[in-house]
């Protein structure tokens, strides 16, 4: 079990900030845990789903990452087959459907708490999502160990090729919460990461700012133009927030004024535009290799000249 604490700003020495705010952020992370502890305890998997329905919509995709990170980590204590990985492939395949981001993701919080290296992509993972793993993995670190992180006392030795960089866009996602969703501490934090990171940080920042929300616009429309040249990666990962939602059937209020100032269109459109970059992609390349362009990392630079484009005219 892990403990409510765990995630609260006070244990994990995150940014002050508005207590409706830290409220908001810290919600989240109990959504998480919520999910991740009815999986451990659950007796199969209609008990779970039934758990899981119980969880407000609107935080529900949170409950589905943490029993997926649950699941994950009860394979990796499986030491044999058949069983092993069975668990998570159920879970991704059941309850936990209609919320494949965060299903990818849930296993990487599983492989960074269990330290292992990450190894992607995996026959188990969806050939298209499999990135989100290392998202997982970032946002994990980004989270627990952000202060090694921003002393450059770790690096993302466990990830390899293309997978560094969806570390990047997961720790940018970890932000949201490190920073207390301030728009001018999160340009700060990234400002003092290397140069070549910044386009995936931004991206990871604004999924986050989409997803989890707990601002005002005000404070959007500061991040807006604080990420000056990379206003594209920001929408692209607005827009993968607004799909994830769709997708699962839970919209929200902030996602759409986030889509609104970020995007410059309304979250229906801005899911829309990813699925219409996925035309005409192959998934069968994944890029596993140093260098290799990844469809994933296709689909985000079609969805990043789209939004580029519309922020050109």
């Amino acid at each position: 079990m892990i403990p409510r604490e765990e995630v609260t700003f006070a244990r994990r020495g995150f940014a002050a900030c508005d207590r409706g705010v830290r409220e908001h952020l810290e919600g989240i992370g109990g959504a998480v845990l919520a999910g991740y502890h009815a999986a451990l305890l659950a007796e199969d998997a209609a008990a779970l789903a039934v758990s899981l329905r119980e969880v407000d919509p609107e935080r529900r995709g949170y409950a589905c990452e943490g029993a997926a990170m649950a699941m994950a980590m009860l394979d990796h204590l499986t030491p044999w087959p058949p069983w092993r990985s069975q668990r998570w492939v159920s879970f991704q395949r059941g309850a936990g459907a209609a919320h494949p981001y965060m299903v990818h993701v849930g296993a990487g919080l599983a492989l960074a708490r269990s330290k292992q290296r990450l190894q992607l992509p995996g026959k188990e993972f969806d050939p298209l999502l499999c990135w989100l793993v290392a998202d997982g993995y970032g946002f994990h670190e980004g989270f627990f160990r952000w202060k090694e992180i921003s002393q450059g006392r770790t690096v993302t030795h466990r990830a390899q090729g293309y997978a560094r960089r969806a570390f990047d866009q997961g720790l940018g996602r970890s932000l949201w919460f490190v920073c207390g969703a301030g728009a001018r501490r999160i340009d700060a934090a990234i400002r003092a990461l290397p140069p070549e990171r910044w386009s995936d940080l931004w991206s990871g920042v604004g999924l986050a700012c989409a997803y989890a929300g707990g601002v005002e616009r005000a404070e959007i429309e500061s991040l807006r133009g604080l990420a000056e040249r990379f206003g594209p990666e920001l929408a692209q990962g607005v827009a993968f927030a607004a799909q994830a939602r769709a997708r699962a059937g839970n919209p929200a209020e902030h996602t759409e004024v986030a889509c609104r100032v970020l995007c410059g269109c309304g979250a229906g459109e801005a899911a829309e535009a990813t699925v219409l970059a996925l035309e005409g992609l192959s998934v069968e390349g994944r890029g596993d290799g140093e260098g290799a362009v990844p469809a994933f990392e296709v689909w985000r630079r079609r969805i990043q000249a789209r939004f580029g484009a519309r922020e050109a005219a």
